[in-house]
């Protein structure tokens, strides 16, 4: 199985994304940005992907403001983007999926 922390290449990034269509970025870190319904509501989305972080130690660089969140995914100890990136952006986009489904 190939390293999930080796850097990926322009390419591999481009190809990522595709899969997700919220997400831009390129060598440097992966980011997107979401309005939730509520404050309460995207704080439950950082809660959540907080206990995602943990799970996967790999943590995102997270702004929120008011009920506007924005997701910065770059493996620092590699230097880039990894594997470890868009599998974090794929999960981070089904909590914000599943908590605009619920309508906190």
């Amino acid at each position: 199985m190939a390293d999930k922390r080796a850097l990926l290449d322009d390419r591999a990034i481009a190809d990522g994304l595709r899969n997700l269509p919220a997400w831009e970025g390129d060598s440097e870190g992966i980011s997107r940005t979401a309005e939730l319904a509520s404050f309460r509501a995207a704080i439950a989305v950082v809660e959540a992907v907080a206990d995602i972080a943990e799970e996967m130690d790999h943590h995102p660089d997270i702004d929120i403001r008011w009920r506007t969140l924005t997701f910065h995914n770059a493996t620092h100890s590699s230097g880039g983007v990894t594997r470890l990136d868009l599998e974090l952006a794929k999960r981070i986009d089904e909590v914000i999926g599943s908590v605009s489904e619920t309508a906190l």
